[in-house]
């Protein structure tokens, strides 16, 4: 079980990124939070097994037709205590 600081940039916000985040982690059974960033970035907080994070990733760097990620940037943090994944404003 690993958790990471995610910094994700592109074509991220008005798009729906976060919700699509959401339904990805949950359906992976991932834990943590995403939030905009008013850089235009997006920030967010991804626990679970490493397997289901590296998915979740590879996903999001795909994209898909609204969604376009160009880079982003981790760091490992400590674990958390939670039960969800949600969207925080």
């Amino acid at each position: 079980m690993k958790r990471y600081f995610i910094i994700f940039d592109g074509r991220v916000q008005g798009v729906g990124f976060r919700s699509y985040v959401q339904m990805q982690a949950i359906t992976h059974h991932c834990t943590g939070w995403i939030r905009n960033m008013e850089n235009g970035k997006v920030e967010m907080e991804l626990q679970g097994s490493i397997a289901d994070i590296d998915h979740i990733l590879r996903i999001l760097k795909e994209g898909n037709m609204f969604i376009r990620v160009d880079d982003y940037v981790l760091k490992e943090i400590p674990l958390q205590q939670e039960d969800r994944f949600t969207i925080r404003y």
